[in-house]
Parts: structure tokens; sequence; C-alpha cells
């Protein structure tokens, strides 16, 4: 081989090499999807800074009457904490605290989303709201928050009751092949949110609800993963629903069942 072939060669593998690492770089912008608020335009008489506004980490909401516990909740990759209001509209009749939790680089927190920085700020606000409130705690995650809620929440697991899995997936990766079969994301993606081995030993009551025509993480990703889950589990499909808009099939009734099941006496 010539010279000049090696040195062509080479040049190939470090181009190669710098757009590899440039969509492994790009994967951010495609998982991730902040929305920037200040804390003064997502507050309300209902929804207040918490813990405080000067060290915001979400918004809570207190039940009118008698309290039964507390859910956190940690919302997709989309957007702010400010726009999951209906949490709060469900939940708070039926006696829940309510904390829509931020994530750093969303709303009006600073910093950079990634799997590493979300998973450990989301066990910090999990063991605050521990400090606060006690027990029995639930955790909400929807989509993205489910990857985060399971990471979390198996780390924290003897201050939660149980989780309620909306729009989950059994790992990342899974649904990023789906979407981009052409590309390697085995060896591009960094942020895996492998919630299969996340929940491998958690132990504690796990609901998983999934959108029957959901075409951003298919059915099937969910149920994926309940069937992987062996701590007591539920699985719930919303029939006719999509990934966006599975809250408005369901009603009271529906939700009163999910709490039930994961704050059940017996259970605490």
């Amino acid at each position: 081989m010539s010279v000049g072939c090696t040195r062509n060669g080479a040049a190939s593998r470090v181009r190669v090499l710098t757009l590899l690492t440039g969509v492994a770089m790009l994967q951010q912008r495609f998982i991730y999807f902040p929305e920037k608020a200040a804390v003064e335009d997502i507050v309300s008489d209902r929804l207040v800074a918490w813990p405080t506004p000067e060290a915001f980490r979400g918004l809570a909401a207190e039940p009118p009457g008698t309290l039964r516990g507390t859910a956190i909740v940690f919302h997709g990759n989309a957007g702010h904490a400010g726009h999951r209001s209906c949490y709060a509209t469900a939940l708070n009749p039926l006696g829940l605290r309510v904390i829509l939790a931020e994530y750093p680089g969303y709303g009006p927190r600073e910093g950079s989303p990634d799997e590493e920085t979300l998973v450990a700020d989301a066990k910090e606000t999990i063991a605050l709201a521990h400090s606060h409130f006690g027990t029995p705690m639930m955790l909400i995650g929807e989509s993205l928050g489910a990857g985060v809620v399971a990471a979390a929440g198996s780390r924290e697991r003897d201050k939660i009751a149980g989780l309620l899995l909306i729009t989950p997936w059994d790992s990342l990766e899974h649904v990023a092949a789906f979407h981009y079969p052409w590309v390697p994301v085995r060896w591009l993606m960094h942020d895996r949110y492998d919630s299969v081995a996340h929940l491998a030993e958690f132990g504690r009551p796990v609901l998983v609800v999934v959108a029957e025509r959901d075409s951003i993480v298919p059915a099937r990703f969910g149920e994926a993963l309940y069937k992987a889950l062996s701590c007591p589990k539920r699985l719930k499909v919303v029939e006719a629903a999509e990934h966006n808009d599975w809250i408005g099939h369901i009603d009271a009734s529906w939700w009163r069942e999910a709490i039930d099941f994961l704050l059940a006496p017996s259970r605490q």
C-alpha cells in the first residue's frame, strides 16, 4: 500500500469518527426539548413554588381535604412542569399532595439535561420531599419521566410506596431503533434509560400505563417493561389513545383505582 493510500485511509477513519462523535452529541437534541420560563410565570394561587422560589425544584399543590399522601410527578421530555397542572386537578381530590418536579435546564432551573444529571437530581427531589412530608409517597413518570422515575425510584425504594409509569419504554435504545432503524443506536447512545434493568429488584407496586395507538413510544415497549417486572404489577391500556392525549381518555374512577393499587394500606 502506498503512503498516499495510508494517509487517505487514516483521514477517512478520522472523518468517520468525527461524524459518529457528532451524531452521539446530537442525541441530546433528539431526546430533550426543554422550555424555559420564570418562576413568577408558572406559579399561581393553586400551584406554588416548591420548596421555595429561590430553591425552586418544582410546583406543589395541596389537596382541599384529608391528606392521603404525596405524589411526585416527573414530566415528559418537552415543555416544563407548569404545563402539567392536570395531575394536580386529577389527584388533589383524591387526597394527594402533588409535586410537579422540574428538571435541570427546564422551566426556571439552570443546567443541561442528560440521564446522569436528571436521575441524580430526581433522587435529591425524592429525598427532600421525604424529609418534608414523610410517607406514603408515590412517583409518577410520563414518557421520559418514566425512565427517570425507574432509575431514581430504584435507588430510593425505601422512601416509595409505588410507581405509576405512563407511556414508558423498556429501554430508550429500543425506541430510538424504532424511529431510526438505519442508525447504529447501540453504539451511539449515551443516555439509555434502561428501565428493565433499573427495576429488576424494585419490589414495590408498579402500574404500567400504555396508550393503545402510541406512535412515539409504541405500546409494545411499555408492555415489554411490564412483562419484565417481578414486583407487584398491573398493566392498563388506554384505548384509542395516542402518546400525548391519553389523559383525555380516562376519568376520576380510573385515577382512583390506580391510586388505590399503589397506596393499598396492606403494602405500607
